[in-house]
């Protein structure tokens, strides 16, 4: 196919592709959706090897948000049951960070429900990144606490934050259509004010909240113009008790279709598969290891991953290899440009390959209530329309991920029970 060889080719140049191009990748049928992995893959291979960065997550505040993101179980009006808590201590994030570690992940996501930190905020998540730090050599650490305010940035890269993870989510034009609460803008100007302090940036999107193609596009375009180190791609999780409970517009075609777009738009960048990929690619995610160079390893914020072990079972079983923590993750080029933040430890040789991760770039993609770190929580439940309303015409519009019956899989959503925050273990 034409537009796959093109789009390779540009891949491995870094060279950005087309609107209309990447357009054309959401519009390919299923026929085609195993050449569309495959030419993605090479561009993968080319920038990340085989090699899986594993990143771990920890929920350190949960739930009572007072932002009213729609699809974010934590919002303050949310009916979901998740588990909710005030702030963990140092020593207890620090345990939880540990059964992640040892379960191989390199980098350690700390997340905060709220609409930002205060400076009593900052200083308490600082405290947590040293206890972590110390017990635990090598490992990188991002924060995901929501809008920044002046200094912040500056004050968590001192206390030994590698990364920060702030989700632009969706296109700016339809940004109001999830949040009223802050603005797109707003959420722009955190991710660039963590740059400015040299933290390694991580932003990325949230897939399935009944956007048009051309707002994946739009969205996707904007964080290559963003330029963040991690770029992780979450699923929609359609918690019952949130205004976008009904919103099951997935399949694992799509969900591919969706990844490989990022990939080729993003060649260079760490793409990390986040919140949903068990819940809307179940079977088929080892074909996504194809077109991602990086996961999240067993639970979320608020809902439950696959064990651990499966995580890896399948990282093998799929023919890669968990990255090393002594392996940087980014391309040369992009550590390089970094200057020795985060993942540029021992760059590899190779052709322009350095291994390396959001909850993003760096750090902590999203998941828990729809899938996406950074203020996730809000005010009433309010109704509010699918992000894009009805899909532009000529546009392709997934089936819904319904059983045989054509009733939404909500079984397949498992509110977080254990790990931080609980009295039992967690399943990395």
């Amino acid at each position: 196919m034409d537009l796959l060889n093109t789009l390779v080719d540009k891949g491995l140049r870094r060279e950005l592709p087309t609107r209309e191009e990447a357009l054309a990748v959401l519009a390919t049928s299923d026929d085609e959706l195993l050449d569309v992995v495959a030419a993605a893959g090479k561009v993968r291979r080319q920038w990340f090897g085989r090699r899986v960065k594993l990143n771990y997550l920890v929920n350190l505040k949960s739930g009572l948000c007072p932002e009213d993101c729609s699809y974010c179980s934590q919002r303050l009006g949310s009916k979901a049951g998740i588990l909710k808590y005030t702030w963990l201590k140092p020593d207890e994030a620090s345990r939880a960070a540990a059964a992640g570690v040892a379960g191989g992940a390199k980098r350690v996501c700390l997340v905060a429900s709220g609409r930002g930190p205060t400076d009593r905020d900052v200083d308490r998540v600082s405290k947590t990144i040293e206890a972590i730090k110390e017990e635990n050599e090598g490992i990188e650490v991002c924060a995901c606490l929501g809008l920044l305010s002046d200094g912040q940035a500056d004050r968590l890269r001192s206390a030994g934050a590698d990364a920060y993870n702030h989700n632009l989510n969706t296109s700016e034009e339809t940004y109001g259509a999830i949040t009223t609460t802050h603005t797109y803008a707003d959420r722009v100007e955190t991710v660039q004010q963590a740059q400015a302090a040299g933290l390694s940036a991580c932003s990325g999107l949230i897939a399935g909240m009944g956007e048009s193609d051309k707002d994946l596009v739009d969205v996707v375009f904007a964080l290559r113009d963003l330029d963040p180190d991690s770029v992780p791609v979450n699923f929609l999780i359609p918690f019952e008790g949130t205004p976008l409970a009904k919103e099951w517009n997935l399949t694992p075609q799509r969900c591919l279709r969706i990844l490989a777009m990022v990939r080729f738009v993003c060649p260079d960048v760490e793409v990390r598969l986040a919140g949903g990929r068990e819940v809307h690619l179940r079977s088929m995610q080892p074909l996504a290891l194809h077109l991602v160079n990086s996961i999240f390893l067993g639970d979320y914020l608020t809902s439950e991953g696959q064990a651990g072990q499966t995580d890896l079972d399948m990282i093998a079983d799929a023919g890669f290899e968990v990255e090393g923590a002594g392996t940087t993750t980014l391309p040369r080029h992009r550590a390089d440009a970094l200057g020795g933040g985060c993942g540029t430890q021992d760059a590899t040789a190779g052709a322009g390959c350095g291994s390396h991760d959001d909850a993003g770039a760096a750090g902590c993609g999203s998941h828990g209530g729809g899938g996406s770190c950074g203020p996730c929580g809000g005010h009433g439940e309010q109704e509010q329309q699918p992000v894009g309303g009805v899909a532009d015409a000529g546009e392709s519009v997934p089936a819904s991920r319904t059983d045989a019956a054509g009733a939404a899989r909500t079984d397949l959503v498992a509110v977080r029970r254990r790990g931080a925050g609980t009295d039992l273990a967690p399943n990395a």
